[in-house]
């Protein structure tokens, strides 16, 4: 070995301690980032001064939130609670607010508090008439302008996205839409799951990920000829994003083990790292080409231009790895389920609440699936059917009835776990109960509403409807 050689057991090694190490603890905290959509209601691009405001009151009314990011223009784009690690942030563009809520050991606290946050955040911003919805696509997209927050990660990553005219020689097409993250949204849930546990959750959770398509989709791509009731799934697989396929989706393989885990992470791709606190974009390559090479050529953003530079690949390089993954390990040891459009807001509990439900239910899930006719042993792997069942009509070859029963059977085990904990967090699973029933989901009914004539400024009001009470 050459001195100063970076080799494969190095990687893995570097690998398990970053990413599977930090699971060696049992804590059974939840984590629940909710993105959603600012929408102008006068039909104009969301105005960025409104949303500065709307910062600065939800500072003075939140006194415990402090400045956490602030963009190269001198404006908060997040805060902070010290206290419970609360974040009140905007993701991508200042068209798009999160929510990030720090952990907790039940659905209620993070409940309470996020319906204290959306309120107020809600109420402020229809003083500019402008508001928030509960979609995943923002449903006027169309008059927004799409510039990514001046901060180092986020033109970093728009730069990336752009990137894609540079790689004319690939065996796949990209759409057109590199602006995605400025208009889509997620609902995103963070699980601490025992090292002993990863392997099965990784590999029965991806076999559920068609029964979520069905329950969960909402990313309509209005003005679009796309029939889908869920559209981010495209988004990220026909962007940069997916040039290597192992860094977004789906897993579509059966882990043995840790061992196997580990060889999959060493599969994926970089794109980015960090020296002296600014981000430089280079090719995408796999981990262990970035690590063979003596130096890469890449780009830093200078004083808003973009100039070339050399840098030397070093193991904690490995930090910077960003796969975009339906199941992502992270570096806190936790589990995030990222699969998730933004739901209508009243419903936003229903995400944490089917997957924390089903965490401590991994073999009746197994055993569920593994017997199942309905979907499965039909000639098509999981991620085929996902992309059926994102559609807004059901395949022909699917037994309806069949597909609510076994839907059904998956939410009653959420159900039996989460009133298993005792606290009675099972009521956040009662309107997928009632997607079930009328065979829909968000993401349908804004489709056959539409159709129906409903207006879409109704559909925004509804979807951005919250009930605190719940």
């Amino acid at each position: 070995m050459l001195e100063g050689e970076i080799t494969q057991k190095m990687i893995r090694s570097k690998l398990y301690e970053e990413f599977i190490k930090p699971t060696d603890q049992i804590k059974n905290f939840i984590g629940v980032e909710i993105e959603i959509p600012i929408v102008n209601l006068n039909k104009e691009a969301v105005d960025f001064e409104v949303v500065h405001n709307v910062t600065s009151e939800f500072k003075k009314q939140y006194s415990d939130f402090n400045d956490e990011g602030i963009d190269y223009d001198g404006n908060t784009f997040a805060l902070k609670n010290d206290g419970n690690d609360d974040i009140f942030c905007y993701d991508c563009s200042y068209n798009n607010i999160e929510f990030a809520m720090g952990r907790e050991k039940d659905l209620f606290s993070i409940h309470e508090r996020f319906c204290e946050y959306y309120t107020f955040t809600k109420e402020a911003f229809e003083q500019y008439n402008h508001t928030l919805t509960g979609m995943g696509i923002n449903p006027y997209r169309k008059y927004n302008n799409f510039s990514p927050i001046p901060s180092e990660r986020y033109l970093m990553l728009y730069h990336h996205l752009k990137s894609f005219t540079r790689y004319d020689d690939l065996p796949m097409h990209f759409h057109k839409y590199p602006e995605y993250g400025m208009f889509s949204s997620a609902s995103q849930v963070q699980l601490d799951v025992y090292r002993d546990d990863l392997v099965k959750t990784i590999n029965v959770f991806s076999k559920i990920e068609p029964i979520k398509a069905l329950l969960f989709s909402n990313s309509v791509l209005f003005g679009a000829k796309s029939r889908k009731a869920c559209c981010r799934d495209d988004l990220w697989e026909y962007s940069t994003h997916g040039i290597n396929p192992h860094n977004v989706g789906m897993y579509d393989v059966d882990f043995k083990d840790l061992n196997d885990l580990g060889a999959y992470m060493e599969s994926l791709n970089m794109y980015c790292v960090m020296r002296d606190g600014a981000y430089i974009n280079f090719e995408t390559m796999n981990l262990r080409d970035y690590f063979s090479k003596e130096s890469i050529t890449g780009e830093i953003y200078d004083n808003g231009t973009y100039r070339k530079i050399e840098i030397k690949p070093c193991l904690d390089d490995i930090k910077y790895l960003r796969p975009f993954k339906f199941i992502n390990l992270t570096f806190r040891g936790t589990v995030e389920f990222r699969s998730v459009c933004t739901q209508p807001i009243k419903d936003s509990m229903t995400v944490a609440a089917f997957h924390l439900g089903l965490k401590d239910k991994l073999d009746e899930l197994e055993e569920l699936i593994s017997n199942d006719n309905i979907i499965y042993h039909k000639g098509y792997t999981a991620s085929e059917l996902r992309k059926l069942l994102v559609c807004d009509e059901i395949p022909s070859f699917i037994d309806k009835g069949g597909l609510c029963k076994l839907t059904k059977e998956i939410v009653d085990l959420a159900d039996d776990g989460l009133a298993e904990r005792g606290i009675g967090e099972e009521k956040f699973l009662k309107p997928l109960y009632l997607r079930i029933k009328k065979h829909t989901n968000p993401g349908k009914n804004i489709i056959e509403s539409l159709q129906k004539g409903v207006s879409i400024e109704k559909l925004i009001n509804d979807y951005g409807t919250i009930d605190c009470g719940m």
